[in-house]
């Protein structure tokens, strides 16, 4: 089970990583225009879009790096609580927006962080 969280933290913390720089260096209006999914940006101001990058960016370094160091690990299951709370937020605003394909993804995204949440409050808990 600690391998399969392991995995699934990594995964987690890239793509959160990646999408969340590009959330805050990119401007809101290069967003929109790279892809149709990128849509929802429409609805928030620049700032909001900004706050939601460096949250993610936050999230993923708290997925590993409390793991990685041994200085506070109840961060990492916090973190993916933290990501669970951002991807609620991102389904009710797919739903809104009637993107019915991408509140899949959302959904799918919001399960992963909550089983490391689960997996390391839990199950594999860091503090033993």
């Amino acid at each position: 089970m600690n391998l399969a969280l392991w995995i699934v933290t990594g995964l987690l913390a890239t793509a959160y990583f990646l999408g969340g720089s590009g959330k805050v260096v990119i401007s809101k209006e290069k967003m929109a225009a790279m892809t149709p999914s990128a849509k929802w940006v429409d609805d928030f101001s620049a700032g909001s879009v900004k706050a939601i990058g460096a949250l993610e960016v936050l999230a993923a370094v708290g997925l590993v790096l409390p793991a990685v160091l041994g200085v506070a690990p109840v961060l990492v299951p916090l973190a993916a609580l933290g990501l669970v709370i951002i991807m609620i937020g991102a389904t009710v605003v797919r739903i809104r927006r009637n993107e019915v394909k991408l509140v899949v993804v959302d959904l799918v995204y919001l399960v992963l962080a909550a089983f490391v949440a689960w997996g390391r409050f839990v199950v594999e808990p860091f503090t033993g």
